[in-house]
């Protein structure tokens, strides 16, 4: 099997084409659409499988080449990795066309929930109901879930026996000339503005990607943009990790962020240096290097205003980590004000008399020792503010002249750009860093989600398989009598104590340890490591602590509040499910037994 696809190289798009053993690329080429849509088959003789089946738009060329290599009635599987319009459109026309009883529609319980929509006739066939595997005749498929990329329920689909990955919209790209197959590296310019608008954000797009790397891929087969050959598959992944998605996910209502993406084309136009780096350090370091050239110059420190007013320091000797600290003097005294403020600042002011402007764009002092300091202004557009300023310090040699002046104007621009996605990318990470704690964390108890529990306890369970001196107890937390204690002090007492015996969960384990709101008013704790070896300890001690403390629910009320724990050792390469399954019959047990005590 040729995974590099250089049989491809020159292949006629106008008939189906083979790109791994009975795997077929059967789309329908678009003249002038960036987004062209890839439809694979799978040739299974009369169990075959067709993957993105397609839209209206290019069903009739799909069918055609379908029929160039089976009939089409000999498809029973047809795969939608999601529900967009643009690989689920046809399924209408092939429902009309499908008359086997057995022909069923591939997807995940999400996707459904979309596509019955369509009031197909055919019949659904979920992934997580088949243990995410569909056997056939030669092979079996492996079903990769990639959720929120770009769909919650997004799936990709794995054929062990090729290498081959379906990838839906991992990996497309948009295609100013449709290319079948990714000639080189540069196909990753294609990708790049794909992911950058369609993936919600880097953490995201890199999770997919992880469950993608589990498997040993050789060619990827994306819904969009061109097939990745295995030469260039580790470079695409690699690449992708390193991008940063989601920005337009904020720039929907945020002008700001559509300024920063006009801005940063403009960047890119005045100086390679914005074009080749994006991290700050990085400009910063590379603009150094640019006016080193032509000043003496010692250091340049960076300032800018943040949206809660604090002033963020980027400075030479801390390599640009970005702090909030006190700015010199020279800064704190004119950030926020006007260009016209700041240039009457430095024509009525007598403090201002050592100042010297320069074509009103920026000015220099005298430094405290010898040599000079270049204050660069750096205005917002909007109101003509002092957002930002840099400190440009010179050594005792240093003369400014035009062509001096022109270097330091020429930068600042870019230094005006620099420092806003500067501001941005730390505002937008820090909403991140919030949207990520919102959806992993319990509104009412601070615990983790039962979707954070599966995520991360699949990690520690792959660990624990590998090495039995990691391991992993679960214990079962119930509150006894929650509903008396909701009838007879309602429901905001009841919420009052749920808090409370989250706060005793929180205590009483180490960081390492995954406390859980399991559901209602249970509550799951999983000890991994060392922790573990002492679980009936452990659950002793939130037992005997939540008994003994008073729980406060109003002003002037405390009630006595007790526990009853169920608490499981897992076994090497035993399910997640089935260890909180064992741990929720000790608790039963607990329960059965008089509850308030604890059962292993």
């Amino acid at each position: 099997m040729d995974t590099n696809l250089t049989h491809l190289e020159h292949a006629d798009t106008h008939r189906a084409l083979e790109i791994a053993p009975r795997i077929w690329w059967v789309g329908h080429v678009l003249p002038d659409d960036v987004f062209q849509c890839h439809v694979y088959l799978l040739e299974q003789g009369d169990q075959s499988v067709l993957f993105d089946p397609g839209s209206r738009l290019t069903f009739a060329g799909t069918l055609r080449k379908i029929e160039e290599v089976i009939p089409f009635t000999h498809i029973r599987y047809f795969v939608c990795h999601h529900q967009d319009p643009d690989i689920a459109a046809a399924m209408p026309l092939i429902d009309e066309l499908t008359d086997r009883p057995d022909a069923v529609l591939v997807t995940h319980w999400r996707t459904r929930a979309l596509l019955k929509h369509y009031g197909l006739k055919m019949p659904f066939w979920l992934v997580e109901e088949h243990d995410w595997r569909l056997p056939l005749q030669d092979r079996e498929l492996e079903f990769i879930f990639t959720p929120y990329a770009h769909f919650p329920g997004a799936i990709a689909t794995f054929d062990p026996s090729t290498g081959v990955v379906f990838s839906s919209d991992l990996f497309g790209g948009f295609t100013e000339r449709p290319t079948l197959v990714a000639k080189d590296e540069s196909h990753f310019e294609a990708l790049r503005p794909f992911h950058e608008h369609y993936m919600p954000s880097r953490d995201i797009l890199d999770f997919a990607l992880s469950q993608v790397e589990r498997h040993p891929v050789k060619v990827i087969a994306p819904q969009h943009g061109s097939i990745i050959p295995e030469r260039l598959v580790p470079f695409m992944i690699d690449k992708l990790r390193h991008l940063d998605c989601g920005i337009y996910l904020f720039a929907r209502e945020n002008t700001d962020i559509r300024r920063l993406s006009r801005l940063n084309e403009t960047l890119r136009e005045i100086t390679q240096t914005m074009l080749l780096y994006r991290d700050f350090r990085d400009i910063a370091e590379r603009l150094f290097e640019v006016v080193a050239r032509n000043l003496p110059v010692e250091r340049i420190d960076y300032y800018a205003r943040l949206d809660d007013g604090a002033i963020l320091t980027l400075a030479h000797e801390t390599r640009y980590s970005g702090f909030t600290v006190e700015p010199p003097e020279a800064v704190s005294g004119i950030l926020g004000k006007t260009r016209a403020q700041w240039l009457a600042h430095h024509r009525d002011d007598p403090a201002m008399a050592d100042h010297t402007l320069y074509d009103d764009t920026f000015c220099a002092q005298p430094g405290e020792r010898s040599g000079l300091v270049v204050t660069l202004p750096l205005f917002s557009p909007q109101g003509e503010i002092m957002q930002a300023a840099a400190l440009i310090h010179l050594g005792s040699e240093a003369r400014i002249g035009p062509e001096e002046t022109d270097v330091v104007e020429q930068i600042m621009m870019p230094l005006q750009v620099a420092l806003e996605r500067e501001v941005i990318y730390r505002s937008i990470e820090g909403e991140r860093q919030k949207a990520y704690q919102r959806s992993i964390r319990d509104s009412l108890t601070g615990l983790f989600t039962r979707l954070y529990m599966l995520d991360v306890m699949e990690r520690h369970c792959g660990i624990h398989d590998r090495n039995d001196s990691a391991p992993i107890a679960a214990l079962m937390v119930d509150v006894d009598h929650f509903k008396r204690i909701n009838d007879t002090h309602g429901h905001a007492a009841g919420d009052e104590v749920l808090k409370q015996v989250a706060q005793v969960l929180r205590d009483s384990v180490r960081e390492t340890d995954i406390p859980v709101r399991f559901g209602g008013e249970e509550f799951i704790l999983f000890l991994v490591g060392a922790s573990a070896f002492g679980a009936r300890d452990y659950a002793e001690r939130i037992r005997s602590a939540i008994e003994r403390r008073a729980f406060k629910i109003d002003s002037d009320q405390q009630i006595a509040v007790t526990v009853s724990v169920g608490a499981a050792m897992r076994r090497q390469f035993e399910p997640l499910d089935e260890l909180i399954r064992r741990a929720d019959g000790a608790l039963y047990r607990a329960k059965q037994n008089g509850r308030n005590r604890v059962e292993l």
